[in-house]
């Protein structure tokens, strides 16, 4: 089934040159021209990702973003933003966007970006009880995380994570154990430079100690190496 991809922008030409790429690129696409409109067709369309710009109508980017994920609906967003645009990458990554490009852009790009961010998005099943003892899984202490299903437990519960805070969590995992950089995780989760601005881990590490520690001031999991980075292990005492 082809993937489907929402753009929420209220320039015309931007909404006709993404689609007419996207379109040639196999994707169905969607689209929204104000922040209101955008909300409504992501939880009416359910789309596999989500280009939102930061300047639209009724309500930005921020906003739209802000609401999306309080009302659970935890769709991969690539953020657009003009050059002269004050933003903070960094606070539109902290409430939920996955990524972000500044315009003028070149359509290749996008779709570049857009491939990176579906790569290990896959048709999942309703529920995935059925895995929960798979070979897959990965268990470290009352974590619990199976790939094939992209999703996470803790404490048998089903953690909310957005699309970078699983793969953050999932690579932590597969090296646990392991000090890694925050350089390296920039490279190994977003697959591309962030221009050193390693603050991006830094505030999804945090998200994620909100999730999986019960107490954030002394993580049992994820720790921080300093001057150096992290890295996740069994809780002591397990």
């Amino acid at each position: 089934m082809d993937k489907k991809v929402l753009v929420v922008d209220d320039e015309q030409s931007i909404l006709t040159l993404l689609q007419y790429n996207l379109e040639q690129a196999g994707y169905k696409v969607v689209t929204a021209m104000d922040g209101e409109e955008g909300i409504k067709a992501a939880a009416e369309e359910k789309p596999d990702l989500m280009i939102l710009d930061l300047m639209l109508p009724k309500l930005d980017g921020i906003e739209v973003c802000k609401q999306l994920r309080q009302q659970k609906i935890m769709v991969p967003i690539l953020m657009l933003t003009a050059k002269d645009d004050e933003f903070d990458k960094v606070l539109g990554l902290e409430l939920g966007a996955d990524d972000y490009m500044t315009k003028p852009f070149s359509p290749r790009e996008v779709l570049a970006r857009v491939k990176a961010i579906l790569r290990r998005a896959q048709a999942q099943p309703e529920t995935a009880e059925d895995a929960l003892e798979d070979e897959s899984q990965i268990k470290i202490g009352d974590l619990k995380i199976l790939p094939d299903f992209y999703e996470a437990y803790f404490m048998g519960e089903l953690l909310e994570l957005t699309p970078k805070e699983f793969e953050l969590l999932l690579y932590l995992a597969k090296n646990k154990g392991r000090v890694l950089t925050r350089d390296q995780l920039l490279r190994a989760v977003w697959n591309y430079d962030f221009a050193g601005d390693t603050r991006i881990v830094d505030v999804h590490i945090s998200h994620l100690r909100e999730k999986v520690e019960q107490n954030t001031k002394k993580p049992s999991y994820i720790k921080t190496i300093r001057g150096l980075g992290y890295k996740l292990e069994e809780p002591k005492g397990e």
